[in-house]
C-alpha cells in the first residue's frame, strides 16, 4: 500500500495532471485495477488504471464501479476538459491524466510498484511486510531472526518467543548492534565473511556481550551486499535448515531490491521539489502541500561532509543519512545541491531542534568524516530561500573554524556572520599589501615592516577598546602614553581620522581582512 499523495507527487513527475476530489493527507491505496472490457464489471481497487477507455466521462463512471478513490486517463491536455475537473469532483475521484509521451505500460508499472512494493517502514529501506518476511523465516528454521542492514541496523526482527539473548534484545531496542559488539564481529572475521561469501555461518557465542550461538547468512543481490540475515540457534543449522535460511535471504534481497527503487524515486522527486522551492522556482503553497510540509516556521539547515581521501562518498553518506525514514516518517524534507545537503526541518523561534537533528545526523556518519553545520532563521515556506541564504552564510563562517567547533547557527551568530560578509566583500579586490584597497591599514602594515613599528596591532587594540588608551595599553602590555604616541605618529604616516565614525567602521574591517594576510612579520598578535 501507499498513500495517495506520494503517488500523486512521483506520477507528478511523468507529466501527469491531478485534478477532481482532494482527499485527506492520509488516504491510503492497498489495490489496483485495470480495465477488462470483457469483463461484466470492473474489478475494486483503489486505483482504477482506464486503459482504452476513450471518454473522461466513461473513465470516471467505470471508476465510481469499481469503488475507486483514484482514476488514471491518458491523454493530450486538451483532452482533459473543464467538466471532467467538475465531474471528478462531484464523484469524489481524483483523476490522474498521463501524458500521451508516457506509454500505459509505463504508467501501470509505477502505480502497481509504487502500490504493492513501496510501504513505508521506519527505515524507509524495507517494504511493509518485510517483519512478515522476518517472521515466515523464522517460521521455516524454527528459531527467531533479525533482518540487517549492511550497517548492521535493525531493518526487521520475528516475533518469536523472548529468549535470554541480551545481545539480540539489546539490538532490536537500540535499532541496532552495539559498538562492542561489532568491535566483536570484525575481529572474528565475521564481518570479511559477510561481505565476501554468500554461504551461512556459525557464529560462537560470547558470554561477556550476552552473545548466544547464532548463524548468519549475507542478503546480497548479484556482488552487492543489502544487509544479513541472523538466525539465534544453539548448533550449527542442519543442511535442511541451511537451505531454509540461502532461500530466505534471497526472498529477503529481493524485497529489498524491490523499495529500494521505490525509495530513489521518491527521493528524486522530493529533492526536486525542494531544490525548487529553495531557487523559488515553484509555488510555495504548492511545494509544501506536495511535499507534506504541515508546519508554518521552517529552518533551512545546509550540511558539508568530506573526507581525507574521498571527494564524494562523505556527502552522499549525508544524504543517505538525512533521508533515512524516506516519506511521512521524517520531519525534514531534503535536496542536494553541489557539495551541501539542505533540509528544511520544522522550527521555529528556538533553533534547539535543529541543533539536536544536525548533531544525530552527524553521529550516525562514520568517525572519520568530518561535518559542517550552517543553520539559518526561521521562515516560512515564502522565505525559504532567505533562509536558505543564511545558512550557506553560517556555513562559511564555520569553515573558518576549527574541525570539531559545533554548528553554527544565524540567529546566534547574525554579529561573525555579519563580519564574515564584510571581510569577504572587502577582500574579493586586492589583498591590502597589494594596494590602496584597504588604505590606511595597508600604509601601515607596510610602515610596520620597514621600519619594526607596531602600528596594527595598536590600531586593533584601540578600536577594540572603544577608544579608551588606558584598555588599550593594557592589552598590549604598554602605558597608555605609548598609545597616544603611536596614535599621533599613525596619523602623520597615513590618513587616519579615528573621529569619524564610518571610518573606524571600514578601519575594524579592514583589519579583520588583514587578519587573513600575511603574519610572517607578527603584525597580526596583540602585543
Amino acid at each position: 500500500m501507499v498513500i495517495l499523495d506520494r503517488l500523486t507527487n512521483i506520477l507528478g513527475t511523468y507529466g501527469v495532471r491531478a485534478v477532481g476530489a482532494r482527499h485527506g493527507a492520509g488516504a491510503m491505496v492497498r489495490g489496483v485495477s485495470i480495465h477488462d472490457p470483457a469483463a461484466p464489471a470492473p474489478e475494486q481497487g483503489d486505483v482504477f488504471l482506464a486503459v482504452g477507455v476513450e471518454s473522461i466521462e466513461e473513465s470516471l463512471r467505470l471508476g465510481r464501479r469499481a469503488e475507486a478513490i483514484a482514476v488514471v486517463t491518458r491523454g493530450a491536455a486538451e483532452d482533459l476538459p473543464d467538466a471532467g475537473h467538475a465531474r471528478a469532483a462531484e464523484l469524489g475521484l481524483t483523476l490522474l491524466h498521463v501524458d500521451p509521451s508516457v506509454s500505459w505500460s509505463q504508467a501501470a508499472g509505477v502505480v502497481y510498484g509504487l502500490v504493492f512494493e513501496g510501504g513505508e517502514t521506519e527505515s524507509g529501506r524495507g517494504p511493509s511486510d518485510l517483519p512478515a518476511l522476518a517472521d515466515a523465516v523464522a517460521d521455516s528454521v524454527g528459531s527467531p531472526v533479525t533482518i540487517e542492514d549492511p550497517r548492521f541496523r535493525v531493518l526487521a526482527y520475528s516475533a518469536q518467543p523472548p529468549t535470554t539473548d541480551r545481545a539480540r534484545l539489546d539490538t532490536i531496542l537500540r535499532r541496532r548492534v552495539s559498538d562492542d559488539l561489532r568491535t566483536h564481529l570484525d575481529r572474528t572475521g565475521v564481518t570479511a565473511h559477510l561481505s565476501a561469501s554468500d554461504e551461512p555461518l556459525f557464529v560462537p557465542g560470547s558470554a561477556d556481550l550476552g552473545l548466544t550461538p547464532r548463524t548468519t547468512i549475507a542478503v546480497r543481490v548479484g556482488v552487492e551486499f543489502l544487509g544479513s540475515l541472523w538466525v539465534a540457534a544453539d548448533r550449527p543449522l542442519d543442511e535442511a535448515r541451511r537451505r531454509l535460511l540461502v532461500e530466505g535471504a534471497h526472498s529477503v534481497a529481493l524485497h529489498l531490491l524491490r523499495t529500494r527503487v521505490s525509495a530513489d524515486l521518491e527521493r528524486h522527486v522530493e529533492s526536486d521539489l525542494v531544490g525548487r522551492l529553495l531557487e523559488g522556482g515553484i509555488d510555495p503553497t504548492e511545494a509544501v502541500g506536495r511535499l507534506g510540509m504541515a508546519a508554518e516556521s521552517y529552518r533551512i539547515i545546509g550540511i558539508q561532509a568530506h573526507t581525507p581521501a574521498e571527494r564524494h562518498a562523505a556527502l552522499l553518506m549525508t544524504f543517505e543519512r538525512v533521508t533515512t525514514g524516506f516519506g511521512w516518517s521524517r520531519p525534514g524534507r531534503s535536496t542536494l545541491f553541489g557539495s551541501t545537503v539542505y533540509t528544511a526541518l520544522p522550527c521555529g523561534a528556538d533553533p534547539t531542534p535543529a541543533r539536536e537533528w544536525a548533531e544525530e545526523i552527524a553521529r550516525g556518519l562514520p568517525e572519520h568524516v568530518v561535518v559542517h553545520v550552517g543553520i539559518g532563521g526561521p521562515a516560512d515556506p515564502a522565505r525559504l530561500a532567505a533562509s536558505r541564504r543564511e545558512a550557506d552564510e553560517s556555513l562559511a563562517l564555520r569553515a573558518t573554524q576549527g574541525d570539531d567547533a559545533p554548528a553554527v547557527i544565524y540567529d546566534e551568530s547574525w554579529h561573525e556572520v555579519l563580519v564574515h560578509r564584510l571581510r569577504m566583500a572587502s577582500a574579493s579586490g586586492r589583498r591590502p599589501q597589494d594596494g590602496p584597497v584597504m588604505g590606511p591599514v595597508t600604509d601601515l602594515a607596510r610602515h610596520d615592516t620597514k621600519h619594526g613599528t607596531r602600528y596594527v596591532p595598536t590600531l586593533r587594540a584601540w578600536l577594540h577598546a572603544q577608544g579608551d588608551p588606558t584598555l588599550a595599553a593594557e592589552s598590549l602590555g604598554v602605558h597608555p602614553n605609548t598609545i597616544r604616541y603611536r596614535l599621533r605618529r599613525m596619523a602623520e604616516t597615513t590618513n587616519l581620522t579615528l573621529d569619524n565614525p564610518r571610518m573606524r567602521l571600514a578601519l575594524s574591517i579592514a583589519l579583520a581582512v588583514h587578519d587573513d594576510g600575511d603574519d610572517s612579520n607578527g603584525l597580526l598578535g596583540p602585543t
